[in-house]
This record gives structure tokens, sequence and C-alpha cells, in this order.
């Protein structure tokens, strides 16, 4: 059973960066794709950016295309996501999640395992 957990959650002014950790016990997350979603207040959680075990192939939503960037360090067992430019818009609940599958899916769905989330605030 693999339990992730985020870290890296915080207060932030637009146009500031983030950088939030995925750590993992129980499993060795190079073996998952990896995914980073979110939930804003009143809204459905969507998808923002993924990384499959094959070739490390990443995706992302248009939203964040060009200002998140996911990445991997094996060593460490971490999976992050690196967030500049923020906007207020991009505040949310981050969670981290794990998928045994290595389809190229961005369905929340598709995923086994989820972290408890952090909380990332941008004001304006």
């Amino acid at each position: 059973q693999v339990q992730l957990v985020e870290s890296g959650g915080g207060l932030v002014q637009a146009g500031g960066s983030l950088r939030l950790s995925c750590g993992a016990s129980g499993g060795t997350l190079s073996n998952y794709r990896m995914g980073w979603f979110r939930q804003a207040p009143g809204k459905q959680r969507e998808f923002v950016a993924g990384i499959r075990r094959s070739f490390s192939t990443t995706d992302y939503a248009d939203s964040v295309k060009g200002r998140f960037t996911i990445s991997r360090d094996i060593a460490k067992n971490t999976v992050f996501l690196q967030m500049n430019t923020l906007r207020p818009e991009d505040t949310a609940v981050y969670y981290c999640a794990a998928a045994s599958s290595d389809l190229a899916l961005r369905a929340a769905a598709s995923f086994n395992y989820w972290g408890q989330g952090t909380q990332v605030t941008v004001s304006s």
C-alpha cells in the first residue's frame, strides 16, 4: 500500500513561486504514473500535471502549461511540482496521486493512491 504525503504549500503573492513535494512510503514512485491534481472551493478536482513511467513523459493542463513543471527524484523517491508565475486562480488544495497503470490518462479515477493534500493560496 503506497502512502503519499504532500508538502510545500503555503501563501504566496501573485507572480511568485512554490515547489510542492510528494514523498512516498510503501512503494517506489518510479514504478507508478504520478499526477498532481487540485481542487478549489466549490469546484471539482482537476488534473494539473502528470508524469508517466515510460520515458518520464509529462503532461500538463492548458491552464498551467509553461508555468508549472512536474519532475521526480528517483533517489529521494519524491515527485515535485514547481509552480512559477502563480495566479490567484491557482489557489486550491493540491493533491499528489499515483497510478499502477501507465496509460496516458488524466482522469482522477485512473489513479489508485492519493495524498491528503496541501493548501496553496495565491494573493492578488
